[in-house]
């Protein structure tokens, strides 16, 4: 996991504890949950496209040129 990656994933938790005590101490909120959850699919859709993405050197010919 990237780094970008592993920093959206603390806040989404961040997020998460925020908006459950923020819903023990004031009630449940509509629109704090549906943040959350718009929250949760980016980081999950940003986990997934990290893990998909290659990591190594690319292969293939190092030198353009004619094909033998």
């Amino acid at each position: 996991m990237s780094g970008p990656t592993k920093a959206m994933s603390v806040i989404t938790v961040a997020a998460l504890v925020l908006t459950t005590a923020y819903t023990v101490a004031l009630g449940s909120s509509g629109w704090l949950w549906f943040g959350w959850l718009v929250l949760g699919v980016v980081t999950i859709g940003m986990a997934a496209a990290d893990s998909a993405a290659p990591t190594g050197p690319r292969r293939g010919r190092s030198r353009p040129g004619p094909q033998p």
